[in-house]
């Protein structure tokens, strides 16, 4: 029976020790931190390969010593088609070679160009690879700006009802000399009330300026 807990594998290496030492909380708070190192000006090396900052991203197959097997000027779909063609033919006939002549010399002929058939086609693959950054990162804007088109939109919906509750609220408020007249009537029948002795509203425990407030808002 298979185990519930899931085993995380880093795909990277871990850093080394003697960089994570340097930095750490406290020497990133004391400033003691080391200065990151200066942008490579000439030519530098990686994975045993020597590189140029002048050279372009995707170095030509010249530069790299490999011989081209299609014009300067092509399609590059249907290159690619063609070189897996290539690819399927020749690995057919590496089997029948390892098939019928094991020993033969040819074998390792057909295992050199089934290697410049993968490194031509990695090589047509890799110069899409700037096409494809240009459409991720206009596919990335393209939803950034209908994102903010949207909020953008709600927004306004908000505000339009908003100014709307404030403008029906605005126009339900009672005139001036409407408000003074209830309230001087309002005054007189209490005024009333209080001469008259009576004891209803002597029971009454409300507060004579919040009755005239409630009568106000009902007749509104």
């Amino acid at each position: 029976m298979a185990s519930s807990d899931t085993i995380q594998v880093s795909s990277l290496p871990l850093p080394p020790m003697q960089y994570v030492n340097q930095y750490t909380d406290e020497m990133i708070r004391r400033g003691r931190t080391p200065r990151p190192p200066p942008p490579i000006q000439e030519t530098y090396h990686m994975f045993g390969n020597a590189f140029n900052t002048e050279d372009s991203i995707i170095r030509p197959l010249e530069s790299q010593g490999i011989k081209r097997l299609y014009p300067l000027h092509f399609d590059r779909r249907r290159e690619l088609k063609k070189l897996n063609l290539s690819l399927l033919a020749n690995f057919l006939d590496l089997l029948d070679l390892l098939v019928n002549c094991p020993d033969s010399p040819k074998r390792a002929e057909k295992v050199e160009d089934l290697s410049l058939l993968f490194i031509h086609i990695h090589h047509l693959l890799n110069e899409f690879r700037p096409h494809q950054a240009r459409e991720t990162l206009r596919v990335m804007m393209e939803l950034q700006k209908r994102q903010r088109i949207e909020t953008s939109s709600r927004f306004q919906r908000h505000l339009d009802k908003v100014m709307e509750i404030l403008q029906n609220a605005v126009q339900n408020l009672p005139e001036p000399m409407e408000l003074d007249g209830k309230l001087m009537i309002e005054t007189d029948l209490i005024t009333n009330q209080e001469r008259s002795g009576n004891d209803n509203a002597n029971e009454d425990p409300c507060n004579v300026l919040d009755r005239i407030m409630c009568n106000i808002v009902d007749n509104m």
